[in-house]
């Protein structure tokens, strides 16, 4: 091992680590954002209180600011997730990071795909289907360009 090595794994590893900071918390707040906000939209402003219901259980639909601040919060963390596990995927796999468009679609429609079949049945809800076609579709369509794309476009650009 030379200094210049040395000197080098020195230099690049806090970059790295910045790096990775800003790919995953920029893609985390833009599709907790976008998420969030076509979810209530879509389906009204106590979404929040649902997410929190994942959590605490139904009792928590009927909770008040705090409970709403933590559906909140829980949404940003899930949303960070996603990005933190897009981001460690495109360490291994350097494709995600040079074709966005079309791994970020893919990325959100798995996305979805958890959330609805593993997440939501493991939550304090037990949300299991049956679902209808066009609820299907809307998620995956929504999950696909809301939270697919701006992970993978973030990772692109600040995770280098």
């Amino acid at each position: 091992m030379t200094v210049d090595s040395v000197l080098a794994s020195i230099t690049t590893q806090p970059s790295t680590r910045r790096n990775a900071v800003w790919a995953i918390g920029t893609g985390g707040a833009i599709v907790g954002t976008l998420d969030l906000l076509q979810a209530c939209i879509l389906f009204g402003w106590d979404i929040p209180l649902s997410i929190a219901a994942g959590l605490l259980g139904r009792q928590a639909l009927h909770g008040g600011p705090g409970t709403y601040i933590l559906g909140v919060l829980l949404h940003f963390f899930i949303a960070c997730s996603a990005a933190a596990v897009y981001y460690a995927a495109s360490r291994k796999l350097p494709f995600l990071t040079e074709h966005p468009f079309v791994c970020g679609l893919f990325f959100g429609a798995a996305v979805e795909d958890v959330m609805r079949l593993v997440v939501l049945p493991l939550s304090a809800l037990h949300a299991r289907g049956p679902y209808a076609w066009d609820d299907l579709a809307l998620g995956l369509a929504v999950h696909m360009v809301v939270v697919g794309l701006p992970i993978s476009y973030s990772v692109r650009r600040f995770g280098r």
